[in-house]
């Protein structure tokens, strides 16, 4: 059986925008490897990403070498069968549907609220640095525990993650800088601890403690839900927006309760999925629709791309929240199924993207919004003005 055939890109443009590469890819070489990512093999099709995320004896999380791996720590992300479920379970608490409805609810909503409020007197903004960035921060600041960090700083880490684990051309100084976030974080836990052992909460790093999980697994694991947490509702909150601003009927139903924000924020999601891909490696030989696979293989399923996919989608370019999204995977599909998914949810169709409409009269956009990114994808800035 052949190797992957060879596709090529252009970094910058796939970093400007994946999606034409993409669908060539699905078309002409949907198993393919691409030598300026790394010399990963990317998996396009979402028939393929559906079925093989699955499975993990074969396309394992487990990368010890990893970028992610070796910048973070082992978090559960990383971790496959037992080793994953035993650490989700810890987690499960500050994360489940009921925690999130009960808790952490109403402390976006108050949060949230807060945000607006210093905000609505100034008539424009950048919806993703004055609005998305600190919705999506202080939800994240309760949920990890991490309330002694301020939003600035938790966007900033999390983004310093986010690049560092997509340094595929090994860049010295995005790798420094990582560390330096990294150690921010481990400063903001150990400053935490002791507060949180004396009067424990449903935080994350809480309820890990409480599970029995040690300091290098809770900084770890901690780690992971920042380089998620932060950037991926920050960019879909300012990402959705910007998709509604330019839809005029969209934005009329979901205001008029016509249309559900949770729809909004589903076909967003699909349309430009904020987590475009996630890395696995080969653990033992096999062959994927007439392509060899060899351990230790690097290998991106390409979850953007299976949300535009055409066997799975009517018009996948075209963003349209009307339609049906059961299809799409933007948080996974397999045992590491995004566990923030309800949280996320819940801050960006109940909270964010209706308390923004509800508050902003006359909200609309005031510039041009450029999006980059491929591993994630969101809006740079989102320039937007309302009558004060």
């Amino acid at each position: 059986m052949p190797d992957a055939p060879v596709f090529e890109v252009d970094p910058r443009a796939f970093w400007s925008d994946p999606y034409p590469d993409l669908a060539r890819m699905r078309a002409e070489a949907p198993i393919a490897r691409v030598p300026q990512l790394g010399g990963a093999v990317l998996m396009t099709r979402r028939a393929d990403i559906h079925r093989e995320e699955k499975r993990i004896e074969v396309f394992s999380s487990r990368q010890p070498e990893g970028l992610m791996t070796k910048l973070m720590g082992e978090n559960l992300m990383r971790r496959d069968g037992e080793a994953h479920l035993s650490e989700r379970r810890a987690l499960f608490p500050a994360l489940s549907p009921r925690t999130v409805r009960e808790t952490w609810l109403p402390l976006f909503r108050e949060r949230t609220a807060a945000i607006l409020d210093d905000l609505a007197p100034r008539g424009e903004a950048d919806l993703v640095r004055d609005y998305a960035m600190p919705v999506s921060a202080e939800a994240l600041k309760l949920i990890t525990g991490l309330t002694n960090m301020a939003a600035a700083e938790m966007d900033r880490v999390s983004q310093g993650m986010i690049d560092g684990c997509s340094n595929y051309a090994g860049d010295p100084a995005i790798e420094a800088h990582c560390h330096d976030c990294t150690a921010s974080i481990d400063r903001h836990i150990a400053e935490r601890m002791p507060r949180l052992s004396a009067a424990p909460d449903m935080s994350a790093i809480s309820v890990m403690e409480r599970a029995g999980l040690g300091p290098d697994r809770i900084s770890a694991n901690t780690k992971l839900i920042i380089s998620g947490g932060q950037n991926e509702p920050r960019d879909a909150i300012a990402g959705a927006a910007w998709a509604v601003l330019r839809h005029p009927e969209v934005r009329d139903a979901a205001v008029a309760g016509l249309l559900g924000w949770d729809a909004v924020f589903a076909e967003y999601a699909r349309w430009i999925s904020p987590i475009g891909m996630s890395p696995r490696e080969v653990a033992q030989a096999d062959t994927v629709e007439g392509i060899d696979f060899t351990p230790g293989t690097r290998v991106f399923l390409m979850f953007g791309s299976a949300n535009r996919d055409e066997d799975a989608f009517d018009a996948p370019d075209r963003f349209d929240p009307w339609r049906d999204t059961s299809a799409a995977i933007p948080f996974g599909a397999g045992p590491h199924f995004c566990a923030g998914a309800a949280a996320s949810r819940a801050l960006i169709a109940e909270v964010a993207l209706p308390m923004l409409f509800e508050r902003l009269k006359g909200l609309r956009l005031a510039g041009e919004a450029p999006f980059g990114g491929w591993a994630f994808r969101g809006p740079l800035a989102v320039p937007v003005a309302w009558d004060a």
